[in-house]
């Protein structure tokens, strides 16, 4: 047996070879969840923090205080727990027993974002000498508030931490004000710009396969680098949602944030160090390198009604909406190691499938051996985010048999759950992953404040052209790839985007 210790991990390969975790409990810790009865509290933080409980991530004396402005007691939220946990936890939410273990360390207390209701109880609360850990699961008008009644009540001390969840911002204006509000109250290194993507397991592989192999690192550039394909497809639509989308649309609600961040992890250059602002440094020089898109480098839709649901419009009730609902992009880098390799980014709601993924396309070898009339289909590596976590890479090889040599492209797999040993509900969901990240204080996978407002400085524009221009969004057909004119954004330069499937 090998083990190897890697910060809050051990990693472990048993007698077969297949790599385990022992799970290495975090410092003891008071978390306070602002809006703890809002729906992201209930389907991912409250199950993600059980499940950490049970893996043996919490120490002895931790506890999780839920504030939202509802009336009700301890043992009230602690139904509604008990209820998210059986609902969202997966197979571990089924042991009773684990469960109520779990739920004796929640205390509610009823708070008043903008008033005087219920402070004085919370502090009460708070114990000297742990890990304070505030996370902000309300609307962002609240951040300001909630940030300046922990200073005004003793509770915004020099190890305390807060998490805010996106938007933050809707431009560069609002992001800014946004930034000093809370660093009025809080210092950079105490605040967590939360984005889940970021925790996702392939995510953080994607440093591991760059940074740790000689393998890519070497080929990571546009000297062997076609292009490079990001997409993050929905099925849903924004049902439920459309009056917050409408005012958003794809690119404030997943480009300036999501896509943005993979696109750095894809694109930047290696950090000294794996250190959070090492990291957070290149993934700000990328975005600053970013080239400002032309009009043609651009294309936006609008799902249309379907056998499976309403249009877009009618999700969102008004008729004359000009919000897209698809967004695919043509970006390009102006720095040494990609000028000449275009980035396409899509995502959309309504598509054929859900699928999170990261394409790197490999240009053809510069001569061909074989009779194959030269043209045999690229190396590609494919990153998947979600659903099925995992890797692969697309290969040439000899098609077996006798007959000649005949070439066919073949994948080497790495799916996460058969190469690590683990099944879908044993990996860590990444909110489990990032709110252990911030009881330990480590900041490498949150997003800095010069970075957020630098997003926001080369989206702007594209928005201000949209809202500038009289072109409507191109519509397109619920299950499909998105509007026509995104397949036309690769077909001019020769190019085809990969299949949306699952």
């Amino acid at each position: 047996m090998m083990l190897t210790l890697t910060g809050a991990k051990a990693q472990i390969a048993n007698e077969e070879g297949t790599m385990v975790s022992r799970v290495i409990p975090v410092e003891d810790f008071d978390l306070v969840i602002f809006g703890s009865t809002g729906d992201l509290a209930r389907r991912k933080i409250f199950p993600g923090l059980y499940r950490r409980f049970i893996a043996g991530q919490f120490p002895q004396g931790a506890q999780i205080i839920g504030a939202a402005r509802t009336q009700q007691d301890t043992a009230a939220f602690r139904d509604e727990m008990r209820k998210a946990i059986v609902e969202f936890a997966g197979n571990p939410g089924k042991d009773a027993a684990k469960v109520e273990e779990f739920l004796q360390r929640l205390t509610y207390v009823s708070v008043d974002a903008r008033g005087t209701t219920g402070w004085e109880e919370l502090h009460e609360h708070m114990r000297e000498g742990v890990v304070h850990a505030f996370y902000f699961s309300v609307a962002p008008a609240l951040f300001g508030d909630i940030a300046q009644r922990l200073s005004q009540y003793g509770m915004a001390d020099d190890d305390s931490r807060i998490v805010v969840e996106k938007p933050f911002g809707r431009d560069l204006v609002s992001a800014r004000e946004l930034n000093a509000t809370l660093a009025r109250h809080f210092r950079e290194d105490q605040i967590y710009r939360i984005d889940h993507y970021l925790g996702k397991e392939t995510v953080q592989n994607l440093m591991a396969v760059r940074f740790a192999n000689i393998l890519f690192e070497p080929l990571w550039n546009a000297q062997y680098v076609d292009h490079v394909q990001i997409t993050v497809a929905e099925t849903v639509g924004v049902a439920g949602r459309g009056e917050y989308y409408d005012q958003s649309g794809a690119i404030r609600d997943m480009v300036q944030n999501h896509m943005m961040q993979l696109l750095c992890l894809t694109a930047m250059e290696p950090p000294y160090h794996f250190d959070p602002n090492a990291v957070r440094d290149e993934k700000l020089k990328v975005i600053r390198a970013l080239e400002p898109l032309e009009p043609d480098d651009i294309v936006r839709g609008q799902y249309l009604a379907g056998p499976d649901g309403p249009g877009y419009v009618e999700d969102v009730e008004h008729p004359d909406s000009r919000t897209e609902s698809f967004v695919a992009l043509k970006v390009r880098i102006s720095n040494w190691r990609w000028q000449g390799t275009p980035f396409y980014l899509r995502t959309g709601k309504r598509l054929r499938a859900r699928t999170s993924e990261i394409v790197i396309t490999f240009k053809d070898p510069p001569h061909s051996i074989f009779d194959d009339d030269g043209v045999s289909p690229a190396n590609q590596l494919v990153i998947k985010l979600q659903p099925n976590e995992g890797m692969h890479l697309t290969m040439m090889i000899k098609e077996p048999g006798p007959g000649g040599m005949r070439l066919v492209q073949v994948p080497l797999d790495m799916s996460f759950a058969d190469a690590l040993g683990a099944n879908g509900t044993d990996m860590p969901d990444a909110y489990e992953r990032l709110i252990m990240d911030v009881i330990r204080g480590n900041q490498t996978l949150f997003m800095r404040g010069d970075e957020v407002e630098a997003a926001w400085a080369w989206t702007d524009p594209i928005i201000s052209g949209w809202e500038q221009s009289t072109r409507s969004p191109e519509p397109y057909d619920a299950g499909s790839s998105g509007p026509e004119e995104a397949l036309r954004l690769l077909h001019r330069d020769d190019r085809r985007w990969r299949e949306i499937r699952p």
